[in-house]
């Protein structure tokens, strides 16, 4: 029985996908929806950015093992990076009338740069999308027993049709509903919980020193760790595509930065809550399976009624496909509009979407397949995606914006340079964190390469900072 709910709520996303699919005519409907959200509809759409696997499911996991210094990458982190999307980088952004971040690179520091930032940021998502894929195969399993290799299959086949149907239209309007429904199932889960486990101050008690402690350790290796916790989704996912398309399809430049904040502030409210339900989870029931990442849906079938399993299942579910779809049409987009228009200008604005939605199908695919040779833990893999940005494409974004001496060599310096450390730092296994590595060197290949260079900076520069 629950089953066939669960497998008619999935059903409806296709159905919500079919009738997006008449407002989309253009790529900019299909990419950003036109560029026509009103404020609930792109703060639920940014909200729902990260609001799945990660969330409901890989942080109350890391939360139970390490303590509240162990989850600042998320949701801390995601929150700070919908809040500072909205104070720097939404308002210059909104203004250039882009579709991806890679067209902000062709405007700021050319081609070259176009192209090799978008090189970039399509791999960039691979292991983000498969953490997605992942998260609802692990549930299918255990809760309807479908082997988790058909739960990701039958997933990936779903999400890949709705983004083919409506594309950004069809993630808004069903990130908006599972938003909603998700919210509600997990108050009546943390109400259900709260008297048996004795509320807050009971949990606290019960839990070893430190547990709760939001400030690192005083000395340098954990200074070093809590600052690479914050960075790698709070700065590493600002130029993420996803994030970016979510923001850039409201319908004002006023209502783009509202709609950060607001996600912002829902994201770090909301987010507290399977964080409690974890917790409650397994002091009320040491005996549940030693994968911690399944804790809150386990609970839901312990203690939930078939309606709440339902009610919690399909919208967990869906949200999660809700964030694979953002996240597999980002890279397509980047694929058609900054890769194949890079060496065909005159591609005309069907055969382009005609493009994209092919690359919706082959990356889609791909992951599948990435997900079936691969065994790692959703939280991994997401920070994991975050990182790969930070190294090499947050240093020429935030210095293209706000530096005017950054030019094209300095672009280029950083993205390589970054990534190649970070690539390295990685290999040999560095004590100092591989992308704070990256980072710095990052930083240092943009100052440097501006400088050596001093060559004129683009208009765009004096534009975008005023803003």
């Amino acid at each position: 029985m629950l089953l066939f709910f669960i497998a008619l709520y999935l059903l409806s996303n296709i159905a919500v996908g079919a009738w997006a699919a008449r407002r989309v005519t253009s790529t900019q409907d299909f990419v950003l929806a036109g560029r026509s959200l009103p404020l609930v509809l792109a703060a639920s759409a940014t909200f729902a950015t990260w609001f799945g696997s990660e969330t409901i499911m890989g942080a109350p996991a890391t939360f139970v093992e390490g303590g509240v210094l162990a989850i600042i990458e998320e949701p801390f982190g995601s929150a700070l990076c919908l809040f500072l999307a909205g104070a720097f980088y939404a308002r210059p952004l909104y203004r250039l009338q882009i579709t991806t971040f890679s067209d902000y690179f062709r405007l700021r520091f050319g081609r070259s740069a176009e192209l090799l930032s978008a090189l970039i940021l399509i791999p960039s998502y691979f292991s983000w999308i498969a953490a997605q894929f992942i998260a609802i195969g692990i549930v299918l399993e255990v809760v309807t027993g479908v082997p988790r290799e058909i739960g990701i299959v039958v997933s990936a086949i779903i999400v890949a049709i709705y983004t083919l149907l409506g594309g950004m239209w069809s993630i808004s309007v069903t990130d908006f509903f599972h938003n909603i429904i998700i919210v509600i199932a997990l108050i009546i889960i943390v109400v259900m919980l709260w008297e048996p486990v004795g509320g807050i101050s009971t949990v606290a008690d019960r839990m070893p020193d430190g547990f709760f402690r939001f400030l690192p350790h005083w000395n340098a290796k954990g200074i070093i760790e809590y600052m690479a916790a914050w960075m790698t989704i709070g700065l590493g996912s600002i130029p993420q595509q996803d994030v970016f398309q979510r923001v850039m399809s409201a319908k004002s430049e006023r209502t783009t930065v509202q709609a950060s904040y607001l996600a912002s502030f829902f994201y770090i409210t909301i987010a507290v809550l399977p964080l409690f339900i974890g917790l409650s989870a397994r002091l009320l029931h040491p005996d549940l399976p030693p994968d911690n990442q399944m804790l809150i849906p386990n609970m839901v079938l312990r203690h939930g009624n078939l309606f709440l399993q339902i009610l919690f299942f399909g919208a967990l579910t869906s949200a999660i496909l809700s964030v694979s779809s953002g996240a597999i049409l980002a890279p397509s987009t980047v694929f058609g509009e900054n890769i194949v228009k890079f060496f065909r200008p005159d591609l005309s604005d069907k055969k382009l979407l005609l493009t994209i939605r092919g690359a919706v199908v082959v990356i889609t695919f791909a992951v599948v397949l990435m997900c079936m040779t691969r065994d790692t833990s959703i939280f991994e893999l997401v920070g994991e995606s975050s990182a790969f940005s930070l190294v090499s494409l947050f240093v020429p974004l935030t210095a293209g914006i706000y530096w005017p001496r950054a030019n094209t060599t300095g672009c280029l310096s950083a993205m390589m340079a970054g990534l190649l450390v970070w690539f390295g730092a990685l290999a040999i296994e560095t004590e100092f964190p591989p992308m704070l590595w990256g980072l710095v060197i990052s930083i240092l290949g943009m100052v440097i390469g501006s400088l050596i260079t001093d060559k004129p900076h683009s208009p765009l520069v004096t534009d975008t900072v005023d803003a």
